[in-house]
């Protein structure tokens, strides 16, 4: 197919509020040997995005300085070593930004075909959340079954992927929360206890489920004076994963109990890791995962859609927290 010489894309004109998210015409991107290019259908937004319009996400220089990290769509052209990709192609990828836009250059590796009955909001929703929980639950932390798994911010795209991924390897999956409604959502989606950090002790609630055994895994997006509550309720070597500084980056940490426990702090977040590395986070997880998503087993939950142009109104959603799982930007 021939490809048009320009498209729609969003850009960030300045660092600031919603507003300065405003639709451009660029040239569609060429492609590198080992990259393809997708026609995009939906785009996933993602903290990160809000991060980076805020000022507070620096663009790494290789990146496409565009906003957005994952896309699904078709494939309508391919580099000469970009892996067993061909045209029409529907897939599912983690982009070096670049995604809020009608076409997206993507490294090969870094893509998955659509699960079997997913459409493209549901495929968006996908590389960005469940890469990130797959790398730093399972890669890093390594969350194994029958062990006790605590994410906070359960309602969340990134609470919902660690609840799903969790649940289907086989932990008991224990979650906080701000509102009763979204307890009962975490519920729903498969959490074996939800807690509403607003109204209840967190920390005490969730050691108690765990019969005094303590939680093995946590994955935590606040930061700040959470860190010191996640180890008081650890078990004997015990993981916490740090993803975001939502609460903060700071914490005074008392780590009598992390030498006496063996506990890990590990951090991470998904844009800095080399090409290689989001490679294999992708090939494992469709490894480990792959069959639960076809199955239905695992699956995203779609909050709401707003098309490419309104992307301000998706930020403004994102920024108010009222949202349970994800919110997606439809192309075209």
């Amino acid at each position: 197919m021939s490809l048009p010489a320009e498209m729609t894309a969003i850009e960030v004109i300045e660092p600031g509020g919603p507003e300065v998210l405003v639709p451009v015409t660029v040239p569609v991107p060429g492609i590198k040997a080992d990259e393809i290019l997708i026609k995009n259908e939906a785009v996933g937004v993602n903290r990160p995005d809000v991060a980076q319009r805020t000022g507070h996400y620096p663009v790494p220089p290789d990146a496409n300085p565009l906003p957005g990290l994952e896309v699904a769509g078709e494939v309508v052209a391919v580099g000469d070593n970009a892996g067993g990709w061909k045209t029409g192609d529907k897939v599912m990828g983690l982009t070096h930004g670049g995604a809020y836009a009608e076409y997206t250059a993507v490294h090969h590796s870094h893509c998955l075909p659509w699960p079997k009955g997913y459409d493209a909001e549901m495929a968006a929703a996908i590389p960005e959340n469940f890469y990130t929980v797959y790398y730093n639950v399972f890669m890093r932390s390594d969350l194994k079954a029958g062990e006790y798994f605590l994410v906070h911010g359960g309602s969340s795209g990134i609470g919902l992927a660690a609840i799903q991924l969790a649940k289907a390897k086989g932990a008991t999956v224990i979650t906080t929360a701000g509102s009763a409604e979204k307890c009962q959502f975490c519920l729903d989606q498969g959490a074996d206890k939800a807690i509403n950090y607003k109204a209840e002790d967190w920390p005490e609630i969730a050691k108690d489920f765990t019969d005094g055994h303590g939680v093995d895994v946590v994955l935590d997006m606040v930061t700040g004076d959470y860190v010191q509550k996640d180890i008081n309720i650890m078990a004997r070597d015990g993981r916490i994963a740090l993803i975001a500084f939502l609460g903060g980056p700071k914490a005074e940490i008392n780590f009598g109990r992390v030498l006496r426990d063996r506990i890990t702090i590990s951090g991470s977040t998904l844009r800095p890791q080399t090409t290689a590395e989001k490679a294999l986070i992708a090939a494992n997880l469709q490894r480990d995962f792959g069959n639960d998503m076809n199955d239905g087993k695992v699956k995203p939950h779609i909050y709401k859609t707003f098309p490419l142009a309104e992307a301000a109104a998706a930020h403004t959603l994102m920024e108010s927290s009222a949202h349970m799982g994800k919110i997606i930007l439809s192309v075209g």
